[in-house]
């Protein structure tokens, strides 16, 4: 089986191209997904000058590739299920170098952006009215 599941926020703005035998749109980007490390190890870590993330190359195909990139932005937290691809090609030097991706089946939004008349981003869980709410209590 072979299935994934990632959380993590983008390392950059997804980067849209189009496959030009049919103009299907690809959309590549990567994320950064936390070790889940303790507060000290997470130090020792950083002391060390080790990665206290994994960043994990995504690929997402058709309309789900131009509403990423259409909606997605640095730093954004989304959630990727899909399946590892691995590949591999000859550089310029002519050595072979491997490739690891996830390719994306399912992209979710986790964070949202609104724009506000005067061009302000607002989280939309801050602008959530939750007045009509009402506590519950045991």
């Amino acid at each position: 089986m072979n299935s994934v599941v990632l959380i993590g926020r983008l390392t950059r703005d997804p980067e849209l191209k189009f496959v030009s035998n049919n103009a299907t749109a690809v959309a590549n980007f990567t994320l950064a997904i936390d070790k889940g490390l303790t507060r000290e190890k997470k130090l020792e870590f950083e002391a060390a000058g080790k990665p206290t993330a994994d960043f994990v190359r995504i690929v997402v195909w058709g309309p789900q590739a131009e509403n990423a990139s259409k909606y997605l932005s640095k730093g954004k937290l989304v959630a990727i299920s899909g399946s590892i691809q691995s590949g591999s090609y000859e550089d310029e030097g002519g050595e072979k170098r491997f490739t690891t991706e996830v390719l994306a089946g399912r992209v979710e939004y986790l964070e949202w952006e609104n724009k506000n008349p005067k061009g302000n981003s607002q989280d939309s869980h801050n602008s959530f009215d939750f007045s009509a709410f009402e506590e519950v209590r045991d």
